[in-house]
């Protein structure tokens, strides 16, 4: 029986972390809309917010590796716990600018997107630390994390009506600030999540190499692409109907902000369901048959519903039945993603894809904005809806996606040159047939993991994970930063 403390600490402290960030995706918009009274101002806010999660997740992966998971976790929550405070805070003092508002939510956006990253790639060391598989360890991750979102979202509805938006938000940074102590209490005496020591000494060229080597490692493999495009029009999409769309839809027919944690609320426990369901018997079926129906019924209905009706529970059933499909997602693509990618990259590479996967979300929120001020709430859902949909239809059009049923390891030689696989003990791992290169030894526990081969290393199909990051699927009902999105059909990544 290993060590499950670590495991256990880093589940806890992602649970509490996603319960406020629900706090945050309802707590913002709410509190702009009543203080501005303006969706293009929302749009605005959304789109400050989730630029600067995409530039810390281009550039951030080797950061994470030098600096140590552990400690870049609770720097990063500790950041984002002082950003989100001095918002009401200056509100309450009467000094808060508009400016300021884009500013310190650009600021938590920022020192989020490391922590997040750090906390979603240490999972599979800590399942080996705790003894358990890996699968079960992805599946367990997500599942707490969605059920956290249902219950952030249900009391984020709640608390707004009750004591308005500004004490939720003062309530979502202590939610990071409890994090940060569970993560720095939590995880020690695990190798990997303290600071590597640098193959080379630190310097502008040799950060570069490892940037490269990650986004090499995506854009080298067909699947990995495949999956970054479709998330990446998901969860700006998403990004759209959480930030502006939604609570426009509420103010204006559903009755206010309890109808918005609702109708998160019921999305995320759909989630949650789903998520459990696949760690249960999701095996014996086939990845792709499961990924391509569920991808498709998890997020555009809603748009479509939400247009065509102003009463609640339509679209109270919508998200709940478009949550379970969606928490069958981020398992499968974490897994891919965990199977395939060496623990040596896993950073870097997390950080790859949680930068293309989030790449549209600041448009999509500025443009739901631009949308509702010029063509109205339906001509925007419609729309938004329609990109969602043409988006989940890439798994039935794309032969890459055939590959997502491939065993660890098992597309390597089509995808990568000189490369055949090796038997050595446990595993199957890659080996260039190149002169003078010597094979990456396997890690304890690794399954058929590819070797990396440097900047040019061809990459391996991947499954969900946040967001790391991000996992390619998005969060909450439709935020993400995870290679899927967690909403009601994508990671994101809000915290």
């Amino acid at each position: 029986m290993g060590n499950r403390t670590p495991l256990a600490a880093v589940l806890t402290a992602n649970s509490i972390s996603t319960a406020g960030t629900s706090l945050t995706l309802i707590g913002v918009p709410w509190f702009v809309l009543e203080t501005t009274g303006s969706a293009g101002r929302a749009g605005l806010v959304a789109f400050c917010a989730t630029l600067p999660i995409v530039v810390a997740a281009l550039i951030g992966g080797p950061v994470i590796d030098r600096f140590g998971r552990r400690r870049t976790a609770v720097v990063s929550d500790a950041v984002c716990a002082a950003a989100i405070a001095a918002i009401p805070l200056l509100h309450f003092a009467g000094v808060l600018h508009f400016w300021m508002l884009c500013a310190l939510m650009a600021l938590n956006g920022f020192a989020h997107t490391p922590g997040n990253t750090a906390r979603y790639v240490l999972v599979p060391d800590l399942a080996e630390h705790a003894g358990t598989t890996l699968p079960r360890a992805a599946s367990l991750f997500d599942a707490v994390s969605r059920g956290a979102r249902m219950v952030g979202a249900a009391l984020a509805g709640l608390l707004i009506a009750l004591v308005g938006a500004e004490t939720v938000l003062l309530l979502d940074a202590a939610t990071f600030g409890l994090s940060a102590l569970l993560v720095g209490a939590g995880v020690r005496g695990v190798r990997a999540a303290e600071p590597r020591k640098a193959e080379a000494p630190v310097s502008l060229r040799t950060y570069g190499t490892e940037l490269r080597e990650g986004y090499a490692h995506v854009l080298g493999n067909r699947l990995l692409l495949a999956v970054v495009v479709m998330v990446m029009f998901m969860n700006g999409t998403d990004q759209g109907w959480n930030a502006v769309l939604l609570p426009v839809h509420a103010e204006a027919e559903l009755g206010g902000a309890p109808a918005i944690g609702l109708l998160t609320a019921l999305f995320g426990a759909g989630g949650l369901a789903g998520a459990l369901l696949y760690g249960a018997v999701g095996h014996r079926f086939s990845r792709r048959a499961v990924f391509t129906v569920c991808v498709i019924l998890c997020g555009a209905p809603r748009f479509l519903v939400a247009a065509v009706t102003g009463t609640t529970l339509p679209l109270a059933v919508t998200m709940l039945l478009g949550g379970v499909a969606g928490g069958v997602l981020n398992p499968i693509l974490t897994t891919v993603v965990y199977e395939r990618v060496p623990d040596r990259l896993r950073s870097r590479v997390s950080g790859a894809l949680t930068a293309g996967c989030e790449f549209a979300m600041p448009v999509g929120g500025l443009a739901a904005g631009l949308l509702v001020e010029g063509a109205g709430a339906t001509g925007a859902l419609l729309a938004m809806g329609g990109v969602f949909f043409l988006a989940t239809l890439s798994p039935l059009v794309f032969p890459s996606w055939r590959t997502l049923d491939d065993a660890p390891g098992a597309g390597t030689a089509r995808e990568g040159q000189g490369v055949r696989p090796v038997r050595e003990g446990p595993g199957v791992r890659p080996v260039r047939e190149e002169p003078g290169t010597e094979p990456a030894p396997d890690e304890p526990g690794a399954e058929a993991k590819p070797a990396p081969d440097g900047p040019g290393a061809a990459a391996k199909p991947v499954p969900d994970g946040p967001g790391a990051g991000a996992k390619p699927v998005p969060d909450g009902p439709g935020a993400g930063a995870k290679p899927v999105p967690d909403t009601p059909g994508a990671k994101a990544g809000a915290q």
